[in-house]
């Protein structure tokens, strides 16, 4: 052992040491450098496709996503080789290990290669953009980011969902064109309909005077159903997108108020208690 330390060269080992670590330091800077102005470039391309109305704000988001996606995996394998080559590796390890990996995934992980297809379909097919209200399944919420393997969908209680592409059988796109806004009022059935009707076009017209949202209607369309303790009246608006819940409790809130003032009366559960009292024989 002491014979092999004191024939190293201590000075010319220092040397390389110090070159290996300034040639990483270097390709690690040329990493930060290329993947920053990587990212710039392509932020400046869609923002132009942007600003020429070629595509939505929503696609353009969505498709930037995935573009910034794929460079970074296509510079990690890049540079993954450059420091391959740093180490001594052959070059030809690292993509003949990508070819074994092309192989595992033509052989046996069908279920990636599902994700990939049904992603570009869904992109192709512009299912679904970044930003619009969706149901898949069991799952409901916002798209955050639709990706080649996989969609994350924000519910509305924060929940993230990662929701493999190869699972996506039903698209339900809530945000493609105007919304409605349906309320159903219940009245007593003791009350006039047709004062009640007159009464609730009233409440309805002064929340389309102040609400802009509010893009037809809102119309009061008549006795809906009837209920064990109330008469229903359906109440039916188009909205601006996404708008359609913020609607509908501004017209619950102005209905109440004006049934309330017009002392129509709007039925609840009542409980009556029946006090028996047992007379005992003496």
């Amino acid at each position: 052992m002491e014979k092999w330390l004191s024939k190293v060269n201590w000075g010319e080992l220092m040397v390389q040491s110090w070159m290996f670590f300034l040639k990483l330091c270097i390709i690690l800077a040329i990493f930060f450098i290329v993947k920053t102005i990587g990212k710039t470039v392509i932020a400046r391309m869609f923002d132009q496709a942007a600003r020429n109305k070629r595509m939505t704000t929503n696609r353009v988001i969505t498709l930037q996503k995935l573009v910034l996606n794929l460079f970074s995996y296509l510079l990690i394998f890049i540079f993954a080789g450059i420091i391959f080559d740093l180490f001594g590796l052959d070059i030809k390890t690292l993509i003949a290990g990508a070819g074994i990996l092309g192989l595992a995934i033509g052989f046996g992980a069908q279920g990636l290669v599902s994700d990939i297809v049904t992603g570009f379909f869904v992109l192709l097919e512009k299912q679904m953009d970044v930003g619009d209200f969706v149901t898949m399944g069991n799952v409901s919420g916002i798209v955050e980011e639709v990706g080649l393997r996989t969609t994350h969908i924000r519910a509305f209680d924060g929940t993230l969902f990662y929701v493999p592409n190869r699972e996506i059988s039903t698209v339900a796109n809530h945000s493609r064109g105007n919304m409605q806004a349906l309320v159903d009022i219940g009245i007593a059935y003791e009350e006039n309909i047709d004062e009640a009707l007159e009464v609730i076009r009233s409440a309805c017209e002064n929340v389309k005077d102040v609400n802009d949202k509010i893009i037809e209607g809102p119309n009061v369309l008549g006795v809906q159903s009837f209920g064990s303790s109330e008469v229903v009246i359906r109440i039916l608006a188009k909205t601006v997108n996404m708008e359609q819940w913020g609607v509908e409790r501004a017209l619950r809130k102005a209905i109440k108020e004006a049934l309330d003032e017009a002392d129509i009366e709007i039925p609840y559960p009542h409980q009556v208690h029946i006090d028996k009292k047992v007379k005992v024989a003496n």
